[in-house]
């Protein structure tokens, strides 16, 4: 899947930022996926218009905490607009006018010579245009559009003036047989080490600082291994400034790099373990569906004797329980150890994702497995499954016919998972099964 062209919608709070998001994603747009953040916040969906599928991004839903901090939220949401965005929505409240904090960061906007399309929200009476509208002239960012996010008036005139700077779709053919893969972690683990370590020069910034990157750069490179697109997925937090909300930036980003890639590593401190936040990092990829491999780091630092890694590598699977599929490789990004090796792991958890089995293989894994342990029964009533088909891969995603879905305890699906992957391998991905139960009109 070739990058798509990514939109951010930037402005001041309560100029309705957020209901314009909901109004171009929900209404206006076929929805293709759409992804919360890790709170209740909507910040990030997929979608297309005119021909083109895009993403969006909301910073609608990370508001200042008090009034005199707006131009400080204002300029972080516009410096991860400039850093991200093909091109930028820039919301405007018609009943507020412009206002100074409006003029200072259409300046950045304007400095940083991205596309940006000013709309003007709020305009919610039909007929002549109010003449206030001409104000916002002023920002120098081009014409203003006239915009009703409570009622849908001007969204397609604001998307139409978005698609005209969406940069041209390229041939898919070059970008389909690379293997994308998202270097994904907390701060300051070793993501722009390890990326700079395989690039073999320095294209991101390293430094002890927690979330010293801020761009999330798509590179493309061969070795003899094969042909790779590495996607750097930095947080953003500053140092001057590590909060709540630039967290839910730096969340919403590695939600994106992790929705693009085929493989993910998910990059570990070994001289800290398995921290909380690795953990809602793994369950992320986990819950996209994304080939894995757990990459513990900065291992040249580990005082070792003959046990540690056997006991490191024990204390990962504990801890990351939900994904014991995936493969762990020891590593040092600052010395080079083991991390040719990881194109290996790369290469073979990419095919075990888009693995296909035949049904008839399938159903024989399913007859051995019934036969050694039968399926569950409750008052009297036994679990029939009549037949099972893979119906997709990344990740591969089987479904099983039976007579009851009640019946069909999830312990018994993880014991049929454990059966396909005993004969199958699938060592890296993570496996999808659904049930279907006789009647089902799906």
């Amino acid at each position: 899947m070739a990058k798509r062209p990514l939109v951010a919608i930037v402005g001041r709070p309560n100029v309705g930022k957020s209901m314009l998001f909901n109004r171009i994603a929900g209404k206006r747009l076929s929805i293709v996926e759409d992804t919360p953040g890790v709170t209740r916040d909507r910040l990030y969906a997929t979608a297309d218009w005119a021909g083109r599928t895009f993403d969006m991004v909301d910073t609608g839903g990370i508001e200042p905490s008090k009034d005199n901090e707006i131009l400080l939220f204002m300029r972080e949401q516009a410096l991860l607009a400039i850093d991200t965005a093909d091109v930028i929505i820039f919301v405007g409240d018609i009943t507020t006018g412009v206002t100074a904090a409006d003029h200072e960061v259409a300046n950045m906007l304007l400095r940083s010579q991205k596309p940006v399309v000013l709309a003007v929200n709020k305009m919610d009476s039909i007929g002549p245009v109010n003449p206030d509208i001409y104000e916002f002239y002023s920002l120098g960012l081009g014409d203003p559009v006239a915009v009703s996010a409570i009622h849908g008036h001007g969204t397609g005139d604001i998307l139409d003036e978005c698609v005209k700077y969406f940069p041209p779709e390229k041939d898919e053919e070059e970008e389909e047989d690379r293997i994308k893969v998202a270097v994904i972690g907390k701060p300051n683990v070793g993501k722009s080490s390890l990326v700079n370590r395989i690039l073999g020069e320095t294209r991101v910034i390293v430094s002890n600082v927690a979330g010293t990157t801020r761009d999330a750069v798509d590179t493309p490179f061969e070795n003899e291994y094969g042909k790779y697109v590495i996607i750097d997925t930095a947080g953003i937090r500053r140092k001057s400034r590590v909060d709540d909300r630039i967290e839910k930036f730096s969340v919403m980003r590695a939600q994106m790099a992790v929705d693009r890639a085929d493989v993910c590593l998910i990059m570990i401190d070994a001289r800290e373990g398995v921290t909380e936040q690795d953990t809602k990092v793994a369950g992320m990829a986990h819950e996209a569906g994304k080939a894995c491999i757990i990459v513990v780091n900065k291992w040249d630092l580990v005082e070792k004797d003959g046990k540690t890694m056997d006991k490191m590598r024990a204390d990962v699977m504990r801890d990351l329980s939900f994904m014991t599929y995936a493969p762990v490789l020891f590593i040092s990004a600052m010395t080079g150890q083991r991390v040719k090796k990881l194109f290996e792991l790369i290469n073979y958890v990419n095919e075990q994702s888009a693995m296909r089995i035949t049904t008839g293989m399938l159903n024989n894994v399913l007859a051995d497995a019934t036969a050694r342990v039968q399926p569950p029964t409750d008052k009297g009533r036994r679990l029939k499954i009549y037949y099972m088909t893979q119906t997709g891969v990344r990740p591969p995603t089987f479904v099983a016919f039976c007579n009851s879905a009640e019946l069909f305890h999830f312990s018994y699906q993880r014991y049929l998972e454990n059966q396909i992957r005993s004969v199958f391998g699938l060592e890296g991905t993570p496996v999808r099964l659904i049930v279907r139960q006789k009647g089902d009109k799906e």
